[in-house]
Order: structure tokens, then sequence, then C-alpha cells
């Protein structure tokens, strides 16, 4: 991959990381919370762990079993923490 490339999505990811603020402090000033936001946040942190994996990582070209075992961990984590908070929800 070259740097141009590694750029783009290194500015993906902090427009992901500015977004995910703006969910978390400002969403709330404004009423944007619970379950939805939960769900963003969730949705813009299973985008940037996949970006994280494949580029910053290098495993975009390797064989679909490391890339599968670690994305397929990314997806497990993700559910068990929605899952969580779904059982936590009054």
């Amino acid at each position: 991959m070259n740097t141009r490339q590694l750029n783009v999505v290194w500015v993906v990811l902090m427009l992901a990381t500015a977004a995910t603020y703006a969910i978390g402090e400002v969403g709330t000033q404004i009423g944007i919370a619970g379950p939805l936001a939960m769900a963003a946040l969730l949705a813009i942190s299973i985008v940037k762990g996949r970006l994280v994996m494949l580029d910053f990582m290098g495993l975009r070209g390797v064989r679909f079993f490391w890339r599968g075992l670690l994305l397929g961990w990314l997806l497990l984590v993700s559910a068990l923490i929605a899952v969580a908070y779904w059982i936590a929800l009054p």
C-alpha cells in the first residue's frame, strides 16, 4: 500500500474519531442519545477497526484466514457490547 492510500485512510479515521466525539459530547446536549447513538458509535468503531486491521496492520494482502480471524474477533466483541447494552436498557 502506498503512502497516499494510507493518508486517505488516516483522514477517514480522523473524521470518524471526530464524529464519535460529536455524538458523545454534542449529541447528549441536543438529545441524540440512547440506542441510536450506541448503534452509530458501534458502527463507526467497527469501520475504524476494520481500516486499522486491513491497512495499518497490513492484512489487506494476506490470506482470508487471518483477515477473517481478526474481523470475526472484532464483530464478536462488538456484538457482545451491543448485547450488554441491550440487556441494560430499562
